[in-house]
């Protein structure tokens, strides 16, 4: 009996599946028509990977190496005790937390993990602490990737403000996740995760120099070239798709098949009610919100819409600002947080730190509005 309604549950879940992935590329196929949807859907993808993709991956090995270089000889621990001070203020984390937040902004959210399975390193936390550092440790993802491409596009000075809002977000988001945790288990807060005798994490190196250099770059450089890779999909399957449903057809108001054409349903959508995006983030085009959305599944997709937006000539500094600030907090947060959290042994407060960082993006994406609208005044 009970395989018989595990069978029937499965048929109704795949008879919905169909259902809705009918309408999906039905409704796409009948206001482009099904040879131009199918063609738009494969030129858009092999544009992404030459025009964006590649230039993505080239940002990732030459940062890569960068941070590798900068944890090679100290730069990253110098960081961390200038950092320190701020930790339990700001964000009520120990002081070596901030060693955490270099590194996913040097890399990606996972490397935050890779420290928290690190006895050496969490024996510095209490439990409800070392939890939020999924939070955290999210709020700077591929942070120098997201910077060094918003320069790169000649928007550097917004993407430092953009910067500044992502730490306000990053402060919400660990903040309320952090009581969130002591809400349903108070008995956190004065648990400690491990023991230890009190020591420094190591990066001590005893090669010499050149060969610490040239270690440092090629081993960097891999890893970017891992990132390049891992973003792929991301940004050709997910930037693709929202692309379709963002953008309208070609110049002359007709479908041809080409890349980057679509049925515009999310602007619609976002204009019902544009006065929001308006008032707190200051995007005046309603196509502007697909970034934001793409980013909470993957900021390396995100980045695929910017060179797009800047041809339609829908882009300026404020949308920029709004863009880093929210594509660094949210950083492709909810494809990563079950698994991390699921690593430190707490995916049943998945729903917890979700939510916590949803709320964490938005005030990031505000505060950078904000704090735009104010050094444009300034300077």
């Amino acid at each position: 009996m009970k395989g018989l309604n595990f069978v029937t549950k499965r048929s109704i879940e795949a008879i919905v599946f169909l259902i809705v992935l009918s309408c999906f590329f039905g409704y796409l196929g009948y206001v482009m028509g099904v040879p131009n949807m199918l063609n738009t859907l494969m030129q858009t993808g092999y544009h992404l990977l030459l025009e964006t993709v590649f230039y993505i991956m080239a940002i990732t090995v030459i940062s890569g190496a960068l941070g590798k270089l900068l944890i090679e000889f100290g730069v990253v621990r110098l960081l961390e005790t200038i950092l320190k001070p701020l930790m339990k203020p700001l964000f009520n984390l120990p002081g070596v937390a901030a060693l955490g937040g270099v590194l996913t902004f040097l890399s990606d959210n996972p490397a935050i993990i890779s420290l928290a399975n690190d006895k050496n390193f969490s024996k510095y936390f209490k439990k409800y602490q070392l939890i939020s550092l999924t939070n955290f440790g999210t709020s700077f993802g591929m942070g120098l990737v997201v910077i060094v491409f918003m320069a790169g596009q000649g928007y550097a000075s917004a993407a430092l403000v953009g910067f500044l809002g992502s730490i306000a977000g990053s402060i919400v988001s660990t903040r309320i996740m952090q009581h969130s945790i002591l809400k349903a288990y108070p008995e956190y807060k004065d648990e400690d995760v491990v023991g230890g005798d009190e020591e420094q994490i190591s990066f001590k190196s005893e090669q010499g120099t050149f060969i610490r250099v040239l270690n440092s770059l090629l081993d960097g450089g891999k890893s970017g070239v891992d990132l390049g890779l891992a973003i792929i999909p991301g940004v050709l399957i997910i930037s693709t798709i929202v692309m379709m449903f963002t953008f309208g057809p070609s110049a002359n108001g007709e479908y041809t098949g080409a890349a980057y054409e679509g049925v515009k349903a999310l602007p619609w959508l976002a204009g019902k009610i544009d006065f929001i995006f308006e008032w707190f983030f200051g995007f005046h085009n309603p196509e502007l919100v697909a970034f934001p959305i793409t980013a909470l599944g993957a900021v390396g997709a995100a980045l695929g819409l910017v060179p797009r937006f800047i041809s339609e000539g829908i882009i300026d500094g404020n949308a920029v600002a709004v863009f880093t600030a929210m594509g660094m907090c949210w950083s492709g947060f909810l494809s990563t947080h079950t698994a991390m959290l699921d690593s430190l042994g707490f995916r049943n407060l998945t729903s917890k730190a979700i939510m916590s960082h949803t709320i964490g993006g938005l005030v990031a994406g505000m505060v950078a509005h904000f704090a735009y609208l104010a050094f444009t005044y300034l300077f």
